[in-house]
């Protein structure tokens, strides 16, 4: 199904649920749901929680919120720690009402639709451990995990790997053993119209590259700029596609056409990890080609 028909197949009554990779057309589709049908839009994006971005993870416009209802946009500041069980907490006081979900972060789908292992907080002494072996020696990481969890992690991804490693090295048990004993799902698979956005790798990349270029007008270097004072790339908000290349590019070490190549190139690369991410775990969603 194409973008350009889907809408009209779209339940009315179901809550929708919308995934894709960065660039695809997710916002746009939720708004023409949520306007058809008087929803209140919903963040599904581990990056757009945070109030330091809003152009370079391409947060909803001020426009576009005061047009609409929106929740779980830039409410998190960006030196707090933001899980998906703190996502998961949130979304459940919505889910009283008509909703569309959209994001590209598909842990939160999953957690949503397939349930989530209540996993005890990880320690300060062990996240800075974590963040420091993944930057010094990732494949130590990797060989660390039990060989279930690191069979269903994506081992391509630092940031899940670390994930896995921590859980391992603060409960004593490993990830996978966490995720087997997961409670009943929110929103079970079979109650919600579940839709991935599956793009060609072509047009796709053009609208990276366009997007970037649109973000940089609208000022995302003054919005990486602001977020240079006590800038800590560990942080979990730092992980904004573009971040990193723009501070580099503020502090010195690229220059702005070399950041903003990177940028792009970054931009490429999460898009794929997501596509394959998508592919594994939701093939069983309707799929939307774009375009």
């Amino acid at each position: 199904m194409t973008t350009e028909g889907s809408l009209a197949a779209i339940s009315r009554e179901k809550p929708v649920l919308i995934a894709g990779p960065t660039a695809s057309g997710k916002s746009a589709l939720a708004m023409a749901i949520a306007a058809r049908d008087g929803r209140i839009i919903v963040n599904a994006d581990a990056l757009q929680v945070y109030d330091c971005w809003r152009i370079l993870t391409a947060r909803p416009s001020i426009a576009d919120e005061a047009a609409l209802p929106h929740a779980l946009y830039g409410h998190i500041e960006r030196t707090e720690s933001y899980s998906v069980g703190h996502w998961l907490r949130e979304a459940t006081k919505l889910l009283d009402q008509p909703i569309v979900i959209v994001g590209g972060t598909g842990l939160y789908f999953s957690a949503l639709t397939k349930g989530l292992a209540e996993i005890p907080p990880i320690p300060p002494e062990i996240r800075a451990r974590g963040d420091a072996l993944r930057l010094a020696d990732l494949p130590a990481m990797v060989a660390a995990l039990d060989p279930v969890t690191a069979a269903r992690t994506d081992l391509r991804n630092p940031a899940r790997v670390q994930r896995a490693w921590e859980v391992q090295e603060a409960t004593g048990r490993s990830l996978s053993s966490w995720q087997d004993g997961t409670g009943a799902p929110l929103l079970p698979l079979e109650c919600v119209e579940a839709l991935v956005l599956r793009p060609t790798t072509p047009w796709l990349d053009a609208r990276i590259a366009r997007r970037f270029e649109t973000m940089m007008d609208e000022g995302a270097l003054d919005e990486a700029r602001a977020a240079l004072p006590g800038w800590d790339p560990s942080l979990p908000s730092s992980r904004a596609i573009g971040a990193p290349e723009l501070i580099a590019h503020l502090t010195g070490d690229l220059s702005l056409d070399a950041a903003i190549a990177a940028a792009k190139l970054a931009s490429r690369r999460y898009a794929k990890r997501q596509r394959t991410w998508f592919r594994s775990k939701m093939a069983d969603w309707r799929e939307i080609v774009p375009g």
